[in-house]
């Protein structure tokens, strides 16, 4: 029989893009194309509702194979061997060792090291942290030090005592003066020495090449509230500057670029993840070639990578799970070369025997249940993710090239450039979770009614990370979760209710069903969020009997849910008759009657466009939650 190739589906006549667009008008019926089908991201992109083969024709890189300049689709050629990390505090060096090998022994191949940042380490102490572990097999990291340089040595002395194979030892000494002048103020040293020492670990670290000796920890940006192309061009122009800076001290391209490694946050947005790792590649590969490879291998970006802290929670705090999973999924599938799981309850306590068991677990089913370490950028061709691939290189790029034209990093952080930028995305991103546009699930939406927080929060639980140094030279940039304003109001609500009666919300229900289960339920999940006492109602047959109810039960908020033809006769009688004794308020927003209301004294009104945070404050100050 003669073999013919045949076409999937192509009994279907071809659907031009115009008569894609004529549908797509003809079922709007009107209605704006741009409002109803075009998403604006935080990062200043315009997605469009679909995305078809014509869209990938002038992206360059599409027909690149994985492992190849410019490595969008990867570093390596086939498949996605990325590494499972996990952190060990280091308190007693024959525990860490322990649980080191423990580690090793449940499939982790990358071992972080959070050293005693006050302490001094002996090679001694570095052979007995390391005692029985394969540096060749093994990644070995180590932060949270001032002794970078001794650390580099001693791993060189090391792995030749024990035989190892130089080229084949790898991991990291965390050394980044730029992030510690950023988010300090002040360098380790001073500008120049702290450069000087870049170049000398460098130098020290040449017998082990895959030891990565300078890192970019970008994911201060992430976690400070910059946008994802934001957060992209910052960590770019500060990769930059180490080149500019070292190659100026005489090292040549090829001996600074493979000795940097870039730590990055990667959060829940699913796609615009996955495309800001492959565009972060993208474009660090052309700005290392600027400065004139020999090898194109030089240009590749290694990235270790771990969930951001920003959308963890304290409040259902189970919840992280989830948010760490769409995360890994993200950053895997966006070939990282390592990854680290935050434990769901890291922003509170530190991580249990469970929550470390499930964080690495949740890479594990990845890798050996899920396979994802079979197939090389399984996103490439994809006309959605190559297209935003290609948005968020050219956004990133316009504000690299803005960083780039005030005179690099360190001036932009002196001008006050940066930090503005973020204070300004973080204000936005602020306001999106206080008024509900952008949800952090358990907290400013649907949270656990029946949750109370019966223990003592640390200060530094529900403030912003601030590191700002007494001698500061500029205005730092700090850290913090975007869930902290509400946690704090609903904290102070579950430590009042110590000592007093927990505030009652109840529900005043009463007329059309579908109106008044909706609001009720709308209204319950808006006020939980402050960790108040919600009591919901079947609803009354009269106001009266309503009204009786209230005064019976004496709750400190009413909430009057019913429709808004409904409020036109019965919400000022309700609200007259109850506004001396509670806190009469009205889920909902009927414009006509608002003025009416308002006039009568009303105040508060529960709907889709409120400033969750604002009200909810507000409400605590009335009841004297808070001064």
């Amino acid at each position: 029989m003669e073999n013919q190739v045949k076409k999937l589906f192509n009994e279907f006549p071809p659907i031009s893009t115009q008569q894609w667009e004529e549908q797509i008008q003809k079922d709007l019926k009107g209605a704006d194309y741009e409002k109803k089908l075009i998403w604006r991201t935080n990062e200043g992109i315009n997605v469009k509702p679909y995305y078809r083969a014509e869209h990938l024709e002038n992206i360059q890189w599409v027909k690149a194979f994985p492992g190849d300049f410019p490595f969008v689709r990867g570093n390596s050629k086939t498949g996605n061997e990325w590494l499972v990390r996990q952190d060990i505090y280091v308190d007693d060096i024959k525990t860490a060792n322990e649980k080191a090998l423990e580690l090793l022994m449940k499939g982790i191949d990358s071992l972080g090291f959070e050293l005693d940042c006050k302490k001094k380490y002996s090679i001694d102490d570095i052979e007995s942290l390391l005692k029985n572990i394969r540096a060749d097999i093994a990644e070995i990291n180590f932060f949270h030090t001032s002794q970078q340089i001794e650390l580099v040595a001693m791993m060189d002395n090391l792995v030749r005592k024990y035989n190892r194979p130089l080229e084949k030892i790898t991991g990291s000494v965390d050394f980044d003066p730029l992030m510690r002048f950023a988010k300090r103020g002040v360098w380790y040293n001073n500008d120049e020495a702290d450069l000087n020492l870049a170049y000398e670990l460098i130098k020290a670290g040449k017998a082990i090449p895959n030891f990565k000796v300078i890192t970019v920890n970008g994911h201060v940006f992430a976690n400070a509230g910059a946008s994802l192309v934001q957060e992209m061009a910052f960590t770019l122009a500060a990769g930059s500057e180490y080149l500019t800076r070292l190659t100026d001290k005489g090292l040549f391209i090829g001996e600074v670029a493979p000795r940097i490694k870039f730590n990055l946050a990667v959060g829940s947005n699913y796609f615009m993840e996955m495309a800001k790792l492959r565009a972060y590649r993208l474009l660090w590969a052309h700005i290392v070639n600027a400065y004139g490879l020999n090898d194109a291998l030089n240009g590749r970006m290694y990235i270790h990578a771990e969930n951001t802290s920003w959308n963890y929670t304290v409040y259902d705090s189970h919840v992280n799970m989830l948010r760490s999973t769409t995360g890994t999924m993200s950053a895997i599938l966006g070939s990282v070369d390592s990854f680290k799981v935050m434990p769901y309850n890291s922003p509170y306590e530190k991580p249990t025997e469970f929550s470390e068991r499930i964080a690495r677990n949740q890479q594990l089913i990845l890798k050996e249940e899920s396979y994802f370490n079979k197939v090389a950028d399984p996103a490439a061709g994809s006309y959605y993710i190559e297209n935003l691939t290609n948005l968020m290189a050219e956004e990133a790029w316009k504000i690299f090239l803005k960083i780039n034209e005030e005179g690099g990093f360190i001036k932009a952080l002196r001008s006050n450039t940066i930090q503005q930028t973020i204070l300004e995305s973080a204000s936005k991103r602020d306001l999106n979770i206080a008024t509900r546009r952008e949800i952090l699930l358990g907290t400013n939406q649907y949270p656990n009614m029946h949750e109370k927080l019966s223990i003592d929060l640390e200060k530094n639980v529900l403030n912003v990370e601030d590191k700002t140094n007494p001698e500061a030279e500029i205005e730092t940039i700090k850290t913090y979760r975007g869930a902290q304003a509400i946690e704090v109001l609903r904290y102070a609500t579950d430590v009042f209710s110590r000592t007093n009666q927990r505030p009652k919300v109840w529900m005043f229900t009463y007329g059309n069903l579908a109106m008044r289960k909706a609001r009720a339920t709308f209204a319950s999940n808006f006020f939980a969020c402050a960790g108040f006492e919600i009591i919901d109602n079947y609803g009354f047959k009269t106001i009266e009997e309503g009204i009786q109810k209230v005064r019976d039960e004496k709750p400190e908020i009413v909430v009057i849910c019913s429709s808004d033809e409904e409020y036109t006769d019965n919400a000022s009688l309700i609200f007259k008759a109850l506004k001396d004794e509670t806190i009469v308020t009205l889920a909902g927003y009927p414009i006509e009657l608002v003025d009416i209301l308002k006039a009568s004294g009303m105040q508060y009104f529960i709907h889709v466009k409120s400033n969750v945070l604002e009200t909810l404050v507000s409400l605590q100050k009335r009841l004297g939650i808070h001064e």
